[in-house]
This record gives C-alpha cells, structure tokens and sequence, in this order.
C-alpha cells in the first residue's frame, strides 16, 4: 500500500517535471522566433 502510494508519488512527479520542461521549451521558443 505504502509503496504503490510512493510510486504512484514518484510517476506523478516524474509527468510533471516532463510537461514542465515542455512548457518551458514551448515558451522559449515562442520567445526566440519573432
């Protein structure tokens, strides 16, 4: 239970790192082409 409940933790961090890198790469190149 303790540990489905940490990796469940673990792959939601793990999406949300991901879509934040995404987010950040989409804005950066939004930005540099004008």
């Amino acid at each position: 239970m303790c540990l489905r409940v940490i990796r469940n933790a673990w792959h939601f961090y793990y999406a949300l790192r991901l879509v934040f890198k995404v987010v950040c790469g989409g804005i950066g190149i939004a930005l540099l082409t004008p």
